[in-house]
Formats: structure tokens, C-alpha cells, sequence
């Protein structure tokens, strides 16, 4: 018989909307937020250290890569595009890379080693953004094969979690006029494109969040201006040979900003109208929570589940 599974609220009240979540291991995670907020735990949540990175305290900090108590990367939306990488715990930071033209606004990052990363970006002259770091983060440079892109197509800088590199592919949920998702064999080096039934068409619809897991992938997104409606929010697939499995026979209780793999078949979900759980890979989802939460993220090393959302609000999966 299954548990009933809880989120607890940790914290909130600190001034900052959090989006960026990194959870190394069950008792160290970092977030980051806009107004250059930073936090960082050493006890699973209990207690958190928060600053302000000094002279960015006007920087939307949206996603963050950390690797362990001490190294963290850290990526601002907006104009300047900045990144930012500390090796002392957040004590100090030091900028890695930084661009000023006002068409470049970054979405997303992630890691597949403590050296290979990627940062996603809106389009440019109709292909996505990617940027590449080799040497964890110290430089940045366009990566080679930039995926294209559909006219008013764009990725949402949401929940850091409209990218993802797994298993030596790349993974990029967009939104806008499509809902997509763009494929990458690093191997093969070949990109390959599929429209996903999840509602799209207006700035505010698309897919926000890819995760996957053992045996099937979730793809997941709505529409956040109307985030009580539950139609096409969800959608369980296969990566390998790429095929649509179906659309949740139950959906998410609205909108959803980001999706995670936990173990087996269940796969965690988070948005404003609240949290979301399927056991069953996708087919069917129960609200667990009605707590507006903007991001959900599991530890790489553990199995402690965190939440972060507005107004430095913190939750962990109970379970």
C-alpha cells in the first residue's frame, strides 16, 4: 500500500521569487531567485543561509547548477546575461560570462558532469540559444549545432527544468506558437523535432518542463495565465525510439512549471495551482499539494525532494 505523500513547508517570507533549485544530496541544496538572492542548506532544509550577491543584487537569478557545499553556477535572466560560478559556499562570486546585447535572455542550465554543461536561451535569428562550458563552468561558448526555431517559439525560464541532458542527449521543451520537444544524440549529432498535444498557441502555453525517467518520459506545461485549467498539461512518451505514449487519462490540477523523476514509475510535478504525483509513468495524476510552487527538484546524490516557489517559499516532499 502506498504512503500518502505530503508537502512540508520549510520556509517562506524572504523577499525574493525562487526558480533556481539545485539539490546535491539529501542534506546540501542551493537556490537562487531575482533580486540576486542565494540560499544555501546543509541539514536538509532545517536552516538556510541566505545573501545577496554583492553588485548583482538586481540580477533574476533563474536557474543554478551546484556541485557540492562549496561550487555553484549561477545564471541571470534578462539584460545583462550573466553567469556566475562560486568554489566557497556563496561567499564569493566571480563572473564566468556576461552579455549585454538585449537578445540574448537565458532560460535554463544544466549538467550532465561537474564539467559539461549547457545553458538554453531564447531564439536568435530563429535558433535557440545554447551556450557550452567544458571546464564546469569557468568559460562559455556557442554550442556548434544551435537547434531551430519555429516563428514565436520560445523556451520558459520557469523552473530551470525546460532543459536537460541525460543519457547523451539533449532534451528542450518549448512553448509560445508550439509545444515541442527538440532532441539531440551527441552522439549522432543530429537534432530531431516532435509537436507534443499540450496546449499551445499563446506567449503563456507550451511546455515548461521535461523529465526522465527509467522507463518512459514526462513532458508537462498548460497555460500560466489561466493555471486552474487542466486540459493538456501532461504527456508520457519514450525517448528511445522517440514515441508518444498518451495524454494523462488524469491531469494535473492545472498548470505546471516543472516536472522531476523520483524513482520507478512516479515523477513529481509543481506549479502555482499546487503539486502533483503519478506512480503509473504519466497515465494518471493526484494533487498532493494546492501550494503555489514554481519548481521541484530531487538530489542527485539521495533522495530528498525539494520545492521553491514566491516569496522564498521552500517545501519537502514527505513520502
Amino acid at each position: 500500500m502506498l504512503k500518502a505523500q505530503t508537502i512540508v513547508q520549510l520556509q517562506t517570507g524572504k523577499p525574493t521569487s525562487i526558480r533556481g533549485l539545485s539539490v546535491v544530496d539529501d542534506n546540501v541544496a542551493w537556490i537562487s531567485g531575482n533580486r540576486g538572492h542565494i540560499a544555501i542548506t546543509h541539514d536538509g532544509g532545517k536552516n538556510w543561509d541566505w545573501t545577496q550577491v554583492k553588485e548583482f543584487e538586481k540580477a533574476d537569478f533563474r536557474d543554478i547548477e551546484a556541485f557540492s557545499a562549496k561550487s555553484a553556477v549561477i545564471m541571470s535572466s534578462g539584460t545583462p546575461a550573466l553567469v556566475l560560478k562560486t568554489t566557497d559556499g556563496g561567499v564569493t562570486w566571480q563572473e564566468k560570462y556576461r552579455n549585454t546585447d538585449t537578445a540574448y535572455f537565458l532560460d535554463a542550465m544544466d549538467f550532465d558532469s561537474p564539467k559539461h554543461g549547457l545553458i538554453l536561451g531564447d531564439p536568435i535569428k530563429n535558433k535557440f540559444l545554447l551556450l557550452e562550458t567544458n571546464d564546469g563552468g569557468e568559460t562559455w561558448a556557442p554550442f556548434k549545432n544551435q537547434p531551430d526555431a519555429l516563428a514565436g517559439e520560445a523556451s520558459f525560464a520557469a523552473s530551470g527544468t525546460c532543459l536537460r541532458i541525460i543519457n547523451g542527449d539533449i532534451l528542450i521543451a518549448t512553448g509560445g506558437t508550439n509545444a515541442r520537444l527538440l532532441s539531440y544524440s551527441i552522439k549522432n549529432k543530429k537534432w530531431d523535432y516532435a509537436s507534443f498535444p499540450i496546449t499551445h498557441g499563446k506567449a503563456s502555453q507550451g511546455s515548461f518542463s521535461v523529465a526522465v525517467g527509467k522507463n518512459d518520459a514526462i513532458l508537462i506545461g498548460g497555460n500560466y495565465s489561466k493555471d486552474k485549467v487542466t486540459d493538456s498539461v501532461a504527456v508520457n512518451f519514450i525517448p528511445h525510439p522517440f514515441k508518444i505514449l498518451n495524454t494523462a487519462n488524469k491531469q494535473p490540477a492545472g498548470f505546471q512549471s516543472s516536472v522531476e523523476f523520483i524513482n520507478g514509475d512516479t515523477f513529481l510535478s509543481t506549479g502555482t495551482p499546487g503539486t502533483n504525483i503519478t506512480t503509473d509513468g504519466g497515465v494518471t495524476w493526484r494533487q498532493v499539494d494546492a501550494t503555489s510552487y514554481n519548481v521541484c527538484r530531487k538530489a542527485k546524490h539521495g533522495k530528498m525532494v525539494l520545492l521553491a516557489g514566491d516569496k522564498g517559499k521552500i517545501g519537502v516532499l514527505k513520502m
